[in-house]
């Protein structure tokens, strides 16, 4: 196929797709450029379906190349190694619009590989790589109900806007990513500044419409390059098997289902399911490949008289697995200071659902380090969240987060972080963990509860305490009838149509996350879920408050404690010294203090006790302290000379005290009134090209009937100026003309 490329002017911003040049032995390929953003996206998918595979395998990958944004990949290797977390969010975005649109049944294995290649800062490479993923299905063999297209909306002085640059983001209260088909959406990802509810239902609709331009545009594409669809085999069931199993367990099964508790009502649908699989591992077949199916599909079989009767009892009778009402809550149970030797912990049970969050506050040199394709260099902020098997009953793998975990926390992390004070307000780098002890659906909006009752309890803070809910949908497509469900549980998830997560404060929304698993959800869905996942973060708000309902004001004796100046930012190298050498003197007399040293003159010194902070602040003032005009100081005479004494000030700053400005009588010899080591209390009277001149006579009263002493007006050979006014050496502008004397030295440095 000859190269072929398309044109789209969308929202200001040139997009240009080509294929036939690139990757063409993928199924499907194309190249994307969005101004200077260039991703190639290619698709490609197995001939054959997986055998014994029980769910669709589909895999998308996002690839950052640190070329593209023209850096070197730290660490020893050099080159890229495992996903960034924002690589792996960006996958998980582009999958989950992707996949519910392929057929139930469809068995082979696809991979849809997004490389980024080039990086224009304002032109989205997300969004680029989601609308080459849906072009490279779409123009495939590869059957798949496409296109899709994703879009960010921001929210700038009253008004939307699409796919923002970077100031704009800046600026915006909203971070929304919504994805879609033409008829509706189905990825929602969102962080936004305690905005209503009306606000946001808008950015959602706001952003469906430029899906709509951008599907419109893919399928003239499609219509002049697609490829014909290749003919699959969707997996079924054996339709005389399926008979026999729902007539002998059916009746069993939707029973079990209404069993309140979740284990008991698991433990009694598993022994039904294994009963089944049993009776048709007994029977008699031609090979070992034929009763496996067998016994795979019965199982498979009775997993669906389940999934069906938890749908009809929701739709229907609006009767859930527990017994709840649809905008009912579970029980909750808010705890904090579980644990005595962290900066802030708490607990916060909701149902089945339980998570014990920690908080733990560092130097702002503990931020964590990014290096990837983003603006973004370091990050203060970190939530992480931690799913062990033993909180669903089961055995599993322990070890690195996989995408789910990194994905919750990403999502409890942008819930939070829009009511965190700033870095000048609290310098901190602050983390806090989510460690999931019992888990029955909604895991994640757990983890945000604990983590703000955290927070609080480790003294941050914070703007306004946040909660989260998520909300279930359950969907006859056929009918339209419909039921929007208050706080799922697993079972709900599992057989459910949507996750909607919804966290926010008593104000507003701070993040949301929607996955479905029907083609879309349209705006009167969306306006009943956000309507009532605000009346449920009321009432889980007024629990936790009942824990703790403000942050402390001190933190824990184990947190460190801070302190904050301004220096001249010109001062900084005299603090740091030369190799760090003033600075490391500082840490070491000062208990090994943290210090942190911005380029705009910022210090934050961090200590346990805060003794070592204060010495090491006097330690710094003292270096960075600059005699002012007017400042008065209780000197100590380091050097006497015929002229006058210098006295030290502070630190390595003397002044030069001049025998007319050390007494109001005649003072002849400076050794008759001063002596090495002795103090005196001086004023500042002049600083001139950094010399410092001081008088111990302006602190004295005058003496009465004190006369100035009469000036020599005479011109003096070394102080003419051609054709221009006399010059006085002003030290001597207040005393009678004498012998010449040196003028002053550079202030030496005492003893």
């Amino acid at each position: 196929m000859a190269k072929q490329v398309f044109h789209l002017d969308f929202c200001g911003k040139n997009i240009t797709v080509e294929t036939g040049e690139i990757a063409k032995q993928a199924n499907g390929a194309v190249l994307v450029r969005y101004e200077d953003t260039v991703v190639l996206s290619a698709a490609t998918a197995s001939a054959q379906a997986k055998e014994g595979l029980d769910f669709f395998p589909l895999t998308v990958s996002y690839e950052e190349k640190l070329y593209s944004v023209g850096k070197i990949p730290g660490g020893f290797l050099r080159r890229e190694g495992r996903p960034t977390e924002h690589a792996t969010l960006t996958a998980r975005m582009i999958d989950r619009p992707i996949r519910p649109l392929f057929a139930e049944g469809f068995r082979n294995e696809v991979q849809v590989v997004n490389t980024v290649l080039s990086v224009d800062q304002n032109a989205s490479s997300e969004m680029a790589a989601m609308l080459g993923a849906s072009l490279a299905l779409c123009i495939s063999d590869i059957p798949f109900g496409g296109p899709i297209a994703g879009v960010r909306v921001g929210l700038v002085d009253g008004e939307f806007v699409c796919n923002p640059d970077l100031e704009q983001a800046e600026r915006s209260t909203i971070e929304l990513t919504v994805a879609g088909t033409a008829q509706a959406l189905n990825m929602v990802e969102a962080g936004a500044n305690e905005v209503d509810e009306d606000t946001m239902l808008e950015a959602l609709m706001f952003g469906h419409e430029k899906i709509k331009e951008l599907c419109a545009f893919q399928n003239e594409v499609i219509a002049a390059c697609g490829k014909e669809k290749r003919e699959v085999t969707l997996y079924a069931p054996d339709p005389e098997l399926e008979e026999a199993v729902r007539e002998k367990y059916e009746a069993d099964i939707r029973a079990a289902v209404s069993i309140v508790k979740k284990l008991e009502r698991y433990e009694a649908i598993d022994k039904l399911v294994d009963a089944a699989k049993e009776e048709y591992a007994a029977k008699e077949y031609a090979s070992e490949k034929e009763k496996a199916e067998a016994v795979k599909q019965a199982g498979a079989i009775c997993r669906s008289i389940e999934a069906d009767e938890v749908r009809r009892l929701i739709i229907e009778d609006k009767v859930r697995p527990d017994g709840r009402a649809i905008d009912e809550i579970r029980p909750l149970d808010s705890q904090v200071d579980l644990l005595p030797r962290v900066h802030g912990s708490a607990m916060f049970t909701r149902g089945e659902t339980q998570v014990i969050s920690t908080t733990t506050l560092g130097a702002l040199n503990e931020n964590q380090i990014i290096d990837d394709v983003t603006e973004v260099g370091n990050k203060r902020f970190m939530h992480h969240y931690n799913f062990p098997p033993y909180s669903v009953g089961e055995v599993g793998r322990m070890g690195n987060p996989g995408r789910r975990e990194i994905g919750h926390g990403a999502l409890g992390e942008r819930a939070l972080s829009k009511v965190l004070p700033s870095e000048e307000e609290f310098p901190y780098a602050i983390r806090t963990v989510a460690e999931v002890t019992e888990s029955n659906g909604s895991s994640s909006q757990a983890s945000i509860c604990a983590g703000t009752m955290s927070l609080m309890a480790a003294g941050v803070p914070i703007k306004a305490p946040v909660a989260g809910v998520a909300m279930g949908l359950i969907m006859d497509e056929e009918t339209g009838k419909y039921t929007v469900l208050t706080d799922i549980q697993g079972m709900e998830d599992h057989f459910g149509d949507m996750d909607f997560k919804v966290a926010g404060t008593e104000k507003g929304i701070t993040a949301l996350q929607m996955d479905i698993k029907v083609k879309g959800i349209t705006r009167d869905i969306f306006k009943e879920a956000l309507a009532q996942a605000h009346g449920a973060r009321q009432q889980i708000l007024a629990n936790m408050m009942s824990a703790i309902d403000h942050p402390r004001e001190d933190l824990s004796p184990y947190a460190p404690k801070t302190s904050i100046i301004k220096i001249n930012p010109d001062k900084i190298k005299d603090v740091i010294g030369p190799g760090g050498k003033n600075i490391n003197k500082i840490i070491a007399e000062c208990d090994n203090v943290k210090i942190d040293i911005d380029d705009d003159g910022t210090v934050v010194i961090y200590h346990m006790d805060r003794a070592a902070i204060n010495k090491a602040l006097e330690q710094i003032n003292d270096i960075c302290r600059e005699a002012k005009v007017g400042d008065v100081y209780e000197a100590k005479v380091v050097r006497i000379e015929s002229y006058g004494a210098f006295v030290n000030l502070f630190g390595k700053t003397d002044g030069l005290l001049h025998v007319s400005n050390i007494s109001w009588n005649h003072v002849a010899k400076v050794e008759d009134v001063l002596k090495l080591g002795d103090l005196i209390d001086v004023k500042v009277i002049e600083i001139e090209n950094g010399k410092v001149n001081v008088s111990a006579k302006a602190l004295l009263p005058k003496p009465a009937g004190y006369k100035e002493p009469e000036r020599n007006r005479a011109p003096r050979k070394d102080n003419r100026r051609p054709n221009g006014p006399r010059r006085f050496d002003h030290h001597k502008a207040d005393e009678a003309p004498r012998p010449e004397e040196p003028r002053a030295e550079e202030p030496k440095e005492a003893e």
